[in-house]
């Protein structure tokens, strides 16, 4: 058996399948190490956001998400009843998929082992050791070296807590209970449920395939009950009933559980050649469904940048660059849903008059899209504070990210994302404009970026007055030149 990688993995959950299925890309010896024998049975997260397609869609594998799953034009934010709208943005992808991790995981392993990632499950990391030259890694097979380590072994990461890295924030302080569970009285307008009432808290919505609803619930009575203590159907259903007043007639569930609101952040994202992604480096309470998306995201943004570092095409400083840029994201996590758990589970007066506060304030559209642009992740952009400010100018700039567009390549039909599959550095330069080559980085080398010289279709807002662009392989600028 193979012992010796550039990378090793621990963690085969969609986060660690997507970084090694982006280093292999890049031609990089890599391989995955996981303890369960198999993937989850559980559905576990639902959604897939905008931003997470788009990244899908930079390597040509939106597509298959997208038919097996249901899309949702609308948002929550906190179980209010105004809900987020994505059809401001930019994006082909204006909207939230439903479906279930399952799937999801199911397509990025197969995307792994197509691209000839050796997945070696029943392999458990036990002990991490790193010297200056590279990482000891002991499993339960047996003793792997690798000159780098991602920890995507999830909230419980072995390799964090063995490499010292803080994981400050807060234990959980409230329960909810989560069933997947077929409904004889489904609700109606779509069987979509949110709402909060002196009583608790309930959301519900189909899971898509026909036949389940997930069903969340916070009983006001009992918002304390262990973590780990066992959840009836019978339990679930009682809860729903004293929330709502109505009875949805729950009947079969194909997975039961508990969560709480406990959120922490990681200290720092890298520590030699130890580097975290997933929730081995931020856990949160699962409102607004972002926990899957801003993992893959992670896993986007470092990927490319440890694959250049390995094959000495950056500077090992770059990897500097994966903590400044993820880091912050990581912690408007933590801040974003901790306020919506705040504001879906005090169930006080003041904080239901709160509620219609919220409810109206979130009616005004620059209000709404701000919100709606840190769920999705569009407003996602490296290098400013938060997300994307609204004043800024809508054309393309650096670290923003960059929408799909159609192009014309010598008379040939092309999207911009379609140019980008293999996970290249791409300079765009627009053919009706003045051609200027946007400024490079000291330390790229301008033979390995994929050079492109079309029109644009689209009457993109983006590229309005855009002469040449610079884009990374995760699709954000790093440069631009105007006309």
């Amino acid at each position: 058996m193979k012992t010796s990688y550039d990378v090793l993995v621990s963690g085969a959950g969609p986060v660690g399948l997507w970084v090694a299925c982006e280093l292999k890309l890049a031609q990089i010896d890599v391989a995955v190490l996981d303890r369960r024998a198999a993937r989850i049975t559980e559905s576990r997260a639902l959604a897939i956001h905008g931003r997470t397609l788009e990244m899908l869609g930079l390597r040509g594998c939106a597509e298959d998400f997208i038919k097996a799953g249901r899309k949702i034009p609308l948002m929550e934010y906190g179980a209010l009843d105004t809900r987020l709208s994505f059809s401001p943005f930019e994006s082909r992808f204006p909207f939230t998929l439903f479906l279930r991790q399952t799937k999801t995981e199911e397509f990025l392993e197969r995307r792994a082992l197509a691209l000839g990632v050796p997945l070696l499950r029943e392999t458990e990391v036990t002990q991490i050791e790193e010297n200056e030259a590279e990482m000891k890694v002991t499993t339960s097979r047996g003793q792997f070296s690798a000159s780098w380590l991602i920890g995507a072994d999830g909230a419980r990461s072995l390799v964090r807590r063995q490499a010292g890295i803080g994981f400050d924030g807060f234990d959980g302080r409230v329960t909810a209970m989560l069933g997947d569970v077929v409904l004889a009285k489904p609700p109606e307008e779509g069987g979509v449920v949110s709402m909060v009432t002196p009583r608790g808290a309930l959301m519900m919505s189909p899971l898509g395939d026909g036949v389940h609803h997930r069903v969340i619930a916070i009983d006001a009575e009992r918002s304390s009950v262990e973590k780990d203590a066992p959840l009836t159907v019978a339990e679930l259903a009682s809860a729903a009933l004293k929330i709502s007043g109505k009875d949805y007639a729950m009947g079969k569930a194909s997975w039961l559980s508990r969560f709480t609101d406990a959120t922490r952040l990681a200290s720092t994202y890298r520590k030699g050649r130890i580097l975290l992604a997933g929730d081995a480096a931020h856990i949160h309470a699962p409102m607004g469904g972002q926990g899957l998306n801003v993992g893959l995201q992670d896993a986007m943004n470092l990927g490319w940048k440890l694959a250049m570092v390995v094959k000495m095409q950056a500077p090992e400083n770059l990897l500097d660059t994966y903590h400044s840029e993820r880091r912050p994201v990581g912690q408007m996590l933590f801040d974003n849903t901790l306020a919506q758990v705040a504001l879906a589970t005090n169930f006080t007066p003041p904080n239901l008059s709160l509620r219609h506060t919220m409810n109206d304030i979130l009616s005004f559209p620059d209000v709404n899209s701000r919100l709606a642009s840190e769920i999705s992740g569009f407003g996602v952009a490296y290098g400013y504070d938060k997300v994307v400010p609204e004043n800024l100018p809508t054309h393309l700039l650096p670290g923003k990210r960059v929408p799909d567009v159609d192009l014309r390549i010598e008379n040939k039909s092309a999207t911009l994302y379609g140019c980008m599959e293999k996970g290249e550095w791409v300079h765009l330069s627009l053919s009706s404009i003045k051609q200027d080559i946007s400024e490079f980085p000291e330390w790229l080398d301008p033979n390995i970026v994929k050079h492109i010289t079309a029109d644009c279709i689209d009457d993109s807002p983006s590229f309005n007055g855009v002469s040449s662009v610079l884009i990374r392989p995760d699709g954000y600028v790093h440069s631009v030149t105007m006309a």
